[in-house]
């Protein structure tokens, strides 16, 4: 517990101090935002300040940081370095920068802000790359509410033979992706979501407070990082794969434009963009040490002293419920539903949002009008509901789409940091706070995909392959950077 009560400490000084130093390092202004200069009371309008923060909250977190920190619980206090470092150092920067890149560009979507700072073939393959996986997110965030919905309907309502099928819980859920796609962003989204996000933080608070009363006795760093592991896989680079909503995710860049079109004046970007990761921060490592509670917890680890018992040790949903029972009682099971359920659904609805408007900036069409959001909206829901098809019809669907789905999402923040990168050096800022995340990134995921995702190499030639193609990535940017300064002269 002293490991977790650090960590929580080096968290918000993180948000006090480095988020100072990178909000200084970009510069905000008083110059007019894109919710002001191109309101068109659909996608861009302001909004209250603290509303934004909550939507961006939920936005970017959903269930990412509780079943990722989960999962991530298994490789020991390993998980604490990688939540706090990467959070502080990589996300929060990410996502701050990103989101100020949008404001800076008229609320741009990510591909736009590729394509500027890294040339016309890397947007259009983030075009693809990220309406592809806006879909799997939808796809996935369709298919887990609705197996739970199921289920808790069958064990509670099973004369109900309607409600105990999962298809028509993935219509329903559907039924409202459309609307909430459609509708004007303050109709919806501007009402539900601050009070899902105010779930999800008062069940994160809740549980720390029962952290500290029950002081659990688990893994503490100086104890060992790797030996306290649960799980065969290796620390580098699954860890930094499987924690990433909790650390650093792509997917956030893509979220991120949704409330740059709503904000008033850049100078709330960092307690809306910097301010909402390190929150997330804060709820993955809560649920990461309430899960290692759940794991390790010496002598009897917190799963023997619950109904469920070992069957559930992997399965992150059961763990959620079964701590927010045991722990919170009946309004935890609330809270739980709301945070197993709603929050995926709310990330379903904003990634397919977020895919209409990439799709849309692309093609020039406006969103004003409701037949025109439709000639995205159709195509689109189309396709994921062809991949959901696929999905439920194969065995390993789910988790295949889950696999690519997390290496995507790293991916996609190599994309953001480089450009990133690329703007601060442009504008002759400090560029080190994204190069070095922007490397390193760089090298956890190349090694991932050839040690863990297509070739399943030994990790030392995986390591060698991912050190050389950080090494290129990093000359690539020593000679773009030596020409630009040549052609300021």
């Amino acid at each position: 517990m002293i490991t977790f009560a650090l960590s929580l400490l080096a968290l918000i000084a993180g948000y006090f101090i480095y988020g100072r130093f990178v909000e200084k390092v970009f510069g905000p202004d008083d110059r007019p935002t894109p919710a002001v200069a191109k309101a068109d009371g659909v996608d861009f309008m302001v909004l209250p300040s603290w509303k934004i923060f909550m939507i961006q909250f939920l936005n970017i977190a959903g269930t990412g940081p509780i079943f990722g920190a989960i999962m991530g619980a298994k490789f020991g206090p390993a998980a604490y370095f990688w939540i706090v470092f990467g959070c502080i150092f990589a996300g929060a920067t990410h996502d701050y920068l990103s989101g100020m890149l949008s404001i800076r560009n008229g609320g741009a979507n990510l591909p736009e802000i590729v394509g500027k700072y890294l040339g016309n073939v890397p947007k259009q393959v983030m075009l693809i790359f990220s309406v592809f996986l806006l879909m799997m997110v939808a796809a996935v965030f369709v298919y887990s509410p609705a197996s739970l919905l199921q289920k808790l309907c069958m064990d509670n309502a099973p004369a109900v033979e309607l409600l105990s099928s999962s298809t028509f819980w993935i219509i329903v859920i559907f039924v409202y992706y459309i609307i909430a796609t459609m509708m004007p962003i303050d109709k919806i989204i501007g009402k539900i979501y601050p009070l899902f996000a105010f779930s999800l933080l008062f069940m994160a608070v809740a549980l720390m407070g029962m952290l500290f009363v029950k002081q659990p006795d688990i893994p503490e760093v100086w104890e060992g990082v790797g030996e306290a592991s649960l799980t065969a896989k290796n620390i580098f680079p699954c860890l930094f794969i499987t924690i990433a909503c909790g650390a650093i995710s792509g997917f956030h860049a893509t979220q991120s434009p949704l409330m740059a079109r709503c904000v008033k004046s850049e100078r709330m970007g960092r307690p809306i963009f910097y301010g909402a990761m390190i929150t997330e921060g804060l709820v993955a490592l809560i649920w990461a040490t309430v899960a290692m509670y759940f794991f390790y917890n010496d002598p009897t680890p917190g799963y023997q002293e619950m109904a469920g018992g070992q069957d559930v040790i992997s399965k992150a949903p059961g763990i959620v419920n079964l701590i927010c029972e045991n722990w919170l009682g009946v309004f935890g099971s609330i809270l739980a539903i709301l945070g197993v359920v709603a929050a995926p659904i709310t990330s379903g609805d904003t990634a397919l949002r977020s895919a209409r408007l990439i799709i849309a900036d692309f093609i020039y069409l406006e969103q004003k009008s409701i037949r025109k959001r439709l000639y995205v909206c159709i195509p689109l829901f189309s396709a994921v509901i062809a991949l959901l098809i696929w999905q439920m019809a194969n065995p390993e669907g789910f988790d295949v789409i889950w696999s690519w789905f997390g290496w995507s999402n790293q991916t996609l923040s190599v994309f953001t940091l480089w450009a990133i990168t690329v703007y601060l050096a442009r504008a002759h800022k400090n560029y080190l706070i994204t190069l070095i995340p922007a490397l390193f990134m760089t090298v956890v995921c190349v090694t991932y995909l050839f040690a863990e995702q297509i070739f399943s190499l030994d990790m030392i030639y995986a390591s060698v392959i991912a050190c050389v193609t950080g090494v290129l990535a990093f000359g690539w940017f020593l000679i773009w950077y030596s020409k630009f300064n040549k052609s300021q002269k």
